[in-house]
């Protein structure tokens, strides 16, 4: 087992290399030399059916392993119980494409905390999430791994301590610890290699061994701001921000972590998975 690589969608490079459609990414995926892909519904569930399972299939031809992104307007811990109950739905919509194209893990967004103190809507969006794992059963869509994403503004629910309590909700549940997203929201924290095993030796300690090796992950260098974190995604190519993968890398090669790891580099995601990638398994021929 090792750790699979993939991009968050399709790089300015899929459409430059020829390719058109969704039906071609499983091939550009794996000419890329990289093992899975993230589909987006950032922007809601508008892929049909049909399309998903023939991108699932196709997926399956190519060894490549399918995540997907859920809505960016879910919100877990909305104050009003009506927007609560709609996020469920978008969860609900979100799997059932997953399913389709064979895709176990899909990535969720806490919400803003607003007006609430960060216990209140932690407290909302646990309860949230327990009535969107319940909705999953009950639906046939067990099998659907939900995870819950740090996030990379300050007003944002989403700190990897809060994550940490997301998944505590559902064993089922595996966090989506997205570094580019942490460092911005610490102004720059994670530094180096001190600070990555920071992150994981939390989540080894607060969800178990098992749970943190298998992590899903969000990597990329993020602009930020010194009030609110998060202002805009990078390339591998910005020297000014980070956080730098290689001592990322180090550690999933020296503790024998396989998570996946999507890029989410702007423009060139499939590009900088790819050097991840390469990274990772240069420190694992240097381990032996």
């Amino acid at each position: 087992m090792r750790a699979n690589f993939g991009p968050a969608g399709n790089s300015d490079s899929f459409q430059k290399m020829g390719y058109k459609s969704f039906a071609d990414i499983p091939r550009y995926v794996r000419e890329m030399g990289l093992d899975c892909y993230e589909y987006q519904c950032g922007r809601g569930v508008k892929i049909s059916e049909e399309s998903a399972k023939k991108l699932g299939k196709l997926a399956e031809e190519e060894g490549i392993t399918l995540s997907v992104h859920s809505p960016y307007y879910i919100s877990l811990s909305g104050i009003e119980e009506e927007k609560r109950l709609k996020s469920i739905d978008y969860v609900l919509q979100t799997a059932r494409a997953a399913q389709a194209m064979g895709a176990r893990r899909i990535v969720v967004h806490s919400g803003s905390c607003g007006k609430l103190s960060r216990e209140e809507a932690l407290a909302l969006a646990k309860d949230t999430l327990a009535r969107c794992q319940q909705a999953l059963d009950e639906n046939g869509l067990e099998q659907i791994i939900l995870c819950p994403e740090t996030m990379g503004k300050v007003g944002q629910l989403g700190t990897l301590e809060e994550v940490m309590e997301l998944c505590k909700v559902s064993e089922r549940f595996l966090p989506c610890v997205d570094f580019g997203h942490l460092n911005a929201r610490t102004f720059g924290g994670i530094r180096g290699k001190t600070e990555f095993a920071a992150i994981l030796d939390t989540m080894e300690r607060e969800l178990g061994a098992e749970r943190a090796r298998v992590f899903h992950s969000h990597f990329s260098k993020i602009e930020y701001t010194q009030k609110g974190g998060e202002k805009m995604h990078l390339t591998f190519a910005d020297t000014l921000f980070g956080p730098d993968y290689e001592p990322l890398m180090e550690l999933l090669a020296q503790r024998g972590y396989t998570p996946t790891i999507i890029c989410e580099s702007a423009g060139t995601q499939a590009e900088d998975a790819r050097t991840m990638k390469q990274y990772y398994e240069q420190c694992l021929e240097q381990r032996g």
